[in-house]
């Protein structure tokens, strides 16, 4: 349990330039206070006291504005970055190493029973505003762009952006890398480098618009058509 704490603390501090001291962390880090609070309730949950632990599942959604349900699963070094509105769902499954912005809501599409929330795999970035919604998947070293929604299984490495989310970019390490679990491959022929702390890429600005990129195509098409005439 020490080192799962620790574990918490130190990933905020690397990943967080806005970090000034480990207890201002303690202190001060919704994010962080709800991932605690939800340990303690996970633990309450599995123990039985489930009513329990949807008192401290509560009153944590009072203070830190971020709800996950006691059932929930979440992994190592998971980041909640500021929190406000972050909904997680009873059957979600989160790995280790991801991070979430404020407004992600990893939730269910209805009142099905059984597996209905997703699964993220570990090293994902979920940006502010988005929505992963479902039984779906999400691959290790996602990247869920700002608003999107995400309604089907992503396979690993992916950039998914827009309503519905679709995948606009895709890239995939080479085994060799994968095997010495290489973070920074700029050399290598094969793969590209997949920059930040234990594989964590967490630039969720400059992302590829489809939109634009069909736009400027048509424009361009358009003015090529122009100057023959």
């Amino acid at each position: 349990m020490f080192q799962t704490l620790k574990n918490d603390i130190a990933c905020i501090k690397t990943r967080d330039p806005a970090v000034r001291s480990l207890a201002e962390i303690f202190f001060c880090y919704p994010g962080f206070r709800a991932i605690r609070s939800h340990r303690f309730a996970h633990w309450l949950h599995r123990h039985r006291l489930r009513f329990c632990a949807r008192v401290v599942s509560d009153w944590a959604r009072f203070f830190t504005g971020v709800d996950i349900h006691p059932a929930a699963q979440i992994g190592q070094r998971v980041f909640i970055d500021h929190g406000a509105g972050v909904v997680i769902g009873e059957t979600t499954i989160i790995g280790d190493d991801v991070t979430i912005y404020q407004g992600a809501t990893l939730g269910g599409t209805g009142k099905e029973t059984g597996k209905r929330h997703p699964t993220v795999g570990s090293h994902v970035v979920i940006s502010a505003g988005s929505a992963v919604l479902g039984p779906v998947k999400l691959g290790d070293y996602c990247k869920v762009g700002a608003g999107a929604v995400v309604l089907c299984d992503i396979p690993p490495y992916a950039t998914v952006v827009g309503v519905p989310g679709r995948v606009v970019k895709l890239r995939r390490a080479c085994e060799d890398c994968v095997q010495a679990d290489e973070v920074d491959c700029e050399d290598c022929e094969h793969c590209h480098p997949i920059p930040g702390e234990a594989g964590v890429n967490l630039d969720h600005i400059h992302l590829p618009d489809p939109v634009r990129a069909e736009l400027d195509a048509l424009t361009a098409r358009i003015a090529v058509l122009e100057g023959r005439e």
